[in-house]
């Protein structure tokens, strides 16, 4: 059965209660939210903003404990790449499960593992995979990074990092010390030494002031200078770390043509190139991973998310030339869950064989049409952008400008996530000044789907209007 366009029984029945429910809903207290506020830690995120008890969940919809259905456009901040509990991920859970496989084996191999590593390869360009490596981390996109970090530096005896404003790579003090977002790290000290930060292109508020082609080859001209230049400050770097699309930084998409001419340089002066496709990377895009649009092949691959089908999994994969590390120069005790590999191979086969990643360019382009009808419609919506499933609106202040771009408005972007989830619909923001509206749906949602989403938008914008 396609699985794809035949959705579940249970799919089919949240589906019909959420298409029945009246809108606005009532998000009022719950005895577990307030147990939850009062005993958890006040580092909690996601809860202040969506403040949901979650029962149930089959595809793209969630159940709260009250009865009300949501369209989960967050699916765990790209995790369930197949929605919430798909038939292929769930068999192959029961399936290792039921055969008496060892749940916890450390770095030990298993046919299961084995199968794992094969499918994530085979999904890579082959001109990366001939003289691949793969290293297991700890559960997390973060220790991925890590991984990668002391890889480089290892292998080229070289300690400074070249890594890019905006940027999100975890929330470990050394991924903190790689990523553009100050709040976090605004009280640590001990970050780490030798990052040089450097402008990401973005079209709708370019760093250096630039517009189109002439901004792109003004960033890559600055790079080439600051790499060439024996008294830029900058000690000759150990590794160079991009997320190939930004996500937390407001889902801004580095171009084909930038992307190309980076990795030249890298080359050029033999610094290994790490891409960040831990939220990107597994069909989200419209390519199996972001990075193959612009045909580039980098040194250093981080996966996580989606890579577990769902459940907790991180790996690097990398060029052999720089696996120089000694045994044990990076562990995890976690680093063999078998389950997460199982649900893993499952959801890249699955992706693979329906042909997906078509799928999810068809319906990231009617999406973003969508997206683009409501900018027109509503002066406040100030750039859509993105690729394939993982798209961004920037909510803006059209009477305040900033360098001669509308002021990023977090606060109007706060009211219309709140009005999309008293309707039906999770959304989470980010960006600067949290003003951009993110969508990162399951990638198996339909074109019906979509336009209900869209459906719910308008009526959450229309809301706040008033």
């Amino acid at each position: 059965m396609n699985t794809l366009t035949q959705p579940a029984d249970s799919t089919n029945e949240l589906r019909r209660k959420h298409s029945g429910l009246k809108s606005p809903y009532c998000l009022d207290t719950n005895p577990v939210l307030e147990r939850q506020a009062r005993q958890e830690s006040n580092a909690r995120s996601y809860p202040r903003r969506i403040p949901l008890v979650l029962e149930r969940a089959h595809g793209i919809y969630v159940q709260d404990t009250r009865g009300q259905v949501f369209i989960d456009c967050l699916a765990g901040a790209g995790t369930l790449a197949l929605g919430h509990n798909h038939p292929v991920v769930v068999e192959a859970i029961q399936a290792a499960l039921n055969s008496g496989l060892p749940m916890h084996t450390l770095d030990l191999s298993t046919p299961v593992k084995d199968a794992f590593v094969q499918e994530v390869f085979a999904c890579l360009p082959a001109a990366f995979t001939r003289h691949a490596r793969i290293q297991f981390c700890g559960p997390t996109g973060a220790d991925a990074v890590e991984a990668a970090v002391k890889l480089c530096r290892t292998a080229t005896g070289r300690h400074s990092i070249l890594a890019f404003q905006g940027a999100y790579h975890g929330m470990t003090t050394g991924t903190l010390s790689l990523s553009g977002n100050l709040g976090p790290k605004q009280s640590l000290g001990g970050l780490l030494a030798g990052v040089q930060f450097l402008p990401f292109p973005h079209e709708y508020r370019c760093p250096l002031g630039g517009t189109g082609k002439n901004a792109l080859a003004t960033h890559l001209h600055y790079l080439q200078h600051l790499l060439s230049d024996p008294e830029s400050g900058v000690t000759k770097p150990a590794a160079m770390i991009l997320e190939t699309v930004q996500g937390e930084g407001g889902v801004i998409p580095a171009p084909a043509a930038w992307l190309q001419g980076v990795r030249e340089l890298t080359q050029t002066h033999d610094i290994p190139l790490i891409l960040d496709e831990i939220q990107c990377g597994i069909g989200r895009t419209g390519d199996m991973f972001a990075f193959q649009e612009s045909g580039i092949i980098p040194d250093v691959i981080t996966l996580s998310k989606a890579i577990g089908g769902g459940l907790p999994l991180a790996v690097v994969v990398y060029r052999e030339e720089l696996d120089k590390w000694q045994p044990g120069a990076h562990a995890g005790t976690f680093r063999g869950n078998q389950l997460a590999m199982a649900a893993g191979t499952a959801t890249l086969r699955f992706i693979k064989q329906e042909q997906l990643t078509a799928h999810v360019e068809r319906a990231g382009a009617r999406l973003r049409n969508h997206l683009l009808a409501l900018k027109a419609e509503f002066p406040w919506i100030g750039d859509v952008r993105g690729r394939g499933l993982m798209l961004g609106m920037e909510i803006v202040d059209p009477a305040g400008l900033v360098e001669g771009t509308p002021a990023a408005d977090g606060n109007k972007a706060r009211q219309l996530q709140r009005a999309c989830l008293e309707r039906g619909l999770i959304l989470e923001l980010g960006g600067r000044h949290g003003a951009v509206v993110r969508f990162l749906p399951p990638l198996i949602i339909t074109e019906g789907e979509i336009d209900h989403v869209a459906q719910i938008l308008f009526h959450a914008a229309s809301a706040i209007e008033k």
